[in-house]
């Protein structure tokens, strides 16, 4: 039979000349693909998917040169989408002042004064991962706690989530910062009972001090960014959305991909701060236009709506139960944030917003209802970053409207809910992580890590989360949660008609996991080992 092509019709298969540089066979393959869901055997040449069916179809396409994987019945899956990260600031955190699980004001003093000691020439010392929560009745820390683990230079540590900063009083000199200093920009410089500057800047309050911090050098970046990428193959994420980049994150990971070091397709958000303006606008259209390459891409606009739960900085409709008053202010005005909105939309460029509160939530569904009314036959895709919380009410219209929840399962940790309760009461707890609501409301449910503010990185855990039912009425199946951190996150960046799928055509991004999820008890999931990854058609990791 001629191998120029060979059309197996009674299959739907067809097979082209070029024979297969690796096939993957006798496997449990769950391809994400409604017209044929399961498969045994899959070939890829080059990048690309070439054949999908069973084994014996997928074997007819081999050649002397064919390498050929055995699966043995492990469940195999498409690559992971990782839909919301920081990847620079993630990156870099092992290589500063690591906060992460030092849950006591003594072990992250101890923390600040070994790294201290250790680097004695830094000028500055910096780092984060703080967590709100390992402090007494949620008090932000001061600069009198970081003063006693390092006096003698200034300090700037951030929090787990990203929207606090820790500084001490050589920090807040340095910055100008004394009693009096009003900031009237989107962010707060916490004070004491005296008007002092307390210790800790929210918001773009921020950027006050962050600015001093001199930079990390160029080269300890990329090797940073290229580890994290190892880590995240390790994990089985072939693709990942970056929240908050900028022109340099653009640019180390265009330096990446020239040297072949990338492991991870990377979309690229950039952060636009209010009020924004045409000029921001137009230079993401730019960026947009000039970085389409299929690794590196810029996708759009990130916009921050409000802050965290946790700080009390998110927006709620009705006040938090444990802080009189307190219920977190928009960091866009409304009529701000609707023209932002639609000059980007109608410059073709896609939206993505943080919001976390009722309120906040509700705000940025409105922009979108803005911006759609003036083009509604627009693919905008608008997305609608964390949405922990939000109102029945716009459940539905969120859906209604195209809107994409990008959400972060972690968050919603058993441990967290425990304290969720008590800052946002019975009612709202409700309210929380309404991931099976908005999914039967008709919403394309996506999902990400918040890595490194979430607790953790893996897709598995995430699915952990979304499947077990740590919210009354929000658990979610296997299957939906795999569509969240596959198909889902694929078409959440216009890139759904070349990956998110294991289908001929699409790149070869595959995990191999270590148990089947649609076999095991829920309870076990997070046992769950990613065995092998296969980005762009190349063996990635292998699990030792």
């Amino acid at each position: 039979m001629c191998r120029g092509i060979l059309l197996l019709a009674s299959f739907g298969i067809r097979l082209t000349a070029a024979e297969p540089d690796l096939i993957l066979k006798d496997g449990r393959i769950w391809t994400g693909d409604p017209a044929q869901p399961w498969a045994d055997a899959i070939a890829i040449h080059h990048n690309r998917i070439v054949a999908v069916g069973d084994n014996l179809q997928v074997a007819a396409t081999a050649g002397p040169n064919t390498r050929v994987i055995e699966l043995n019945g492990r469940l195999t899956i498409p690559g992971f989408d990782d839909a919301h990260v920081h990847l620079i600031r993630g990156a870099l955190r092992p290589t500063r002042v690591d906060l992460s699980g030092a849950c006591s004001l003594s072990e992250m003093q101890k923390r600040i004064r070994d790294y201290a000691a250790a680097h004695s020439k830094e000028t500055w010392i910096s780092g984060g991962g703080w967590d709100y929560s390992c402090f007494p009745n949620r008090a932000l820390p001061t600069r009198g706690d970081l003063d006693a683990a390092v006096k003698d230079r200034p300090a700037y540590l951030v929090a787990a989530d990203g929207h606090t900063a820790w500084v001490n009083s050589k920090a807040l000199q340095l910055a100008g910062i004394a009693k009096g200093t009003k900031f009237t920009g989107a962010g707060k410089i916490a004070e004491d009972a005296f008007g002092e500057p307390a210790g800790t800047l929210s918001g773009a309050a921020m950027a006050l001090v962050h600015k001093l911090v001199p930079d990390v050098p160029r080269e300890e970046k990329l090797a940073a960014i290229e580890q994290a990428l190892r880590m995240f193959s390790s994990l089985g994420v072939t693709s990942i959305e970056d929240m908050g980049g900028d022109d340099e994150t653009v640019a180390l990971l265009d330096e990446l991909e020239r040297q072949h070091k990338l492991s991870a397709r990377v979309a690229v958000y950039i952060t636009v701060s209010p009020p924004g303006s045409a000029e921001a606008v137009d230079h993401v259209i730019e960026l947009l236009q000039a970085h389409r390459t299929s690794l590196v891409r810029v996708a759009g606009v990130n916009l921050v709506m409000d802050g965290q739960i946790a700080a009390h900085t998110a927006a709620l409709l009705e006040p938090y139960t444990d802080a009189t008053g307190a219920a977190g202010k928009l960091l866009w005005s409304p009529e701000a944030f609707n023209e932002m909105v639609a000059l980007c939309d109608s410059g073709g460029v896609q939206v993505a917003t943080h919001a976390v509160g009722d309120r906040a939530a509700h705000v940025v569904i409105d922009g979108y209802e803005y911006a759609h009314r003036a083009n509604e036959s627009h693919d905008s895709r608008f997305r609608i970053e964390q949405a922990e919380t939000v109102a029945a009410a716009d459940v539905g219209r969120l859906a209604r409207m195209g809107v994409i929840p990008v959400m972060i399962p972690v968050l919603a940790d058993q441990g967290a809910m425990e304290s969720w309760s008590k800052e946002l009461g019975p009612d709202l707890i409700k309210a929380a992580f309404p991931w099976h609501s908005l999914e039967q409301a008709g919403a394309h449910l996506v999902f990400g890590s918040d890595w490194p503010s979430g607790i953790s990185a893996d897709p598995l855990r995430g699915i952990h989360t979304a499947v077990n039912d740590w919210i009354a009425g929000q658990r979610i199946g296997v299957e939906d949660a795999l569509h969240a951190w596959t198909v889902n996150g694929a078409y959440a960046t216009f890139d759904n008609r070349n990956r998110g799928r294991l289908r001929r055509g699409m790149v070869a991004d595959v995990v191999v996991l270590s148990q089947d999820l649609f076999e095991i008890p829920p309870a076990q999931i997070a046992k769950t080992r990613v065995d092998m990854t296969i980005f762009d058609g190349q063996v990635v990791y292998t699990r030792q």
